[in-house]
């Protein structure tokens, strides 16, 4: 699986006064997909939160194409184009339903220990996962 797919449903909650979707809500769909994504390889952040292990988004790179509007269906794709020791690199993009590309981004997600904020290394079981899509 070298890109993930995931569908997401525009709501009021997520526009702005005319009905357009506010730019920081593109984040927090890019931050879904890369959760449905680890979780497509059976991996639960919950599961993560639990062994104090998480993902903390280091870098974002987005541009802005166009807008999304109340009640379209968006899909977001991601596609792992950097893994290193203690970080992963995604390219994401989210489309419409015609298929118009509205964003484009690139961000960085560290791996930290959560008790210490400190980085460390991707687990060797995550790491098991995800190696070979990239």
């Amino acid at each position: 699986m070298a890109t993930h797919i995931h569908k997401i449903r525009v709501y009021y909650e997520d526009t702005d006064a005319g009905g357009i979707v506010y730019y920081a809500n593109y984040l927090k769909f890019l931050e879904r997909a890369r959760t449905e994504w680890l979780r497509s390889f059976a991996i639960e952040q919950q599961s993560l939160l639990e062994q104090s292990i998480g993902f903390v988004v280091k870098r974002v790179e987005m541009d802005n194409l166009a807008a999304a509007k109340f009640d379209d269906m968006l899909h977001v794709y991601s596609e792992l184009i950097e893994l290193k020791r203690a970080s992963m690199t995604f390219k994401q993009t989210i489309k419409n339903a015609n298929q118009i590309t509205l964003v484009n981004a690139q961000i960085r997600v560290a791996c930290v220990d959560l008790a210490r904020m400190k980085p460390i290394a991707i687990p060797k079981f995550i790491l098991g996962e995800i190696s070979g899509v990239i």
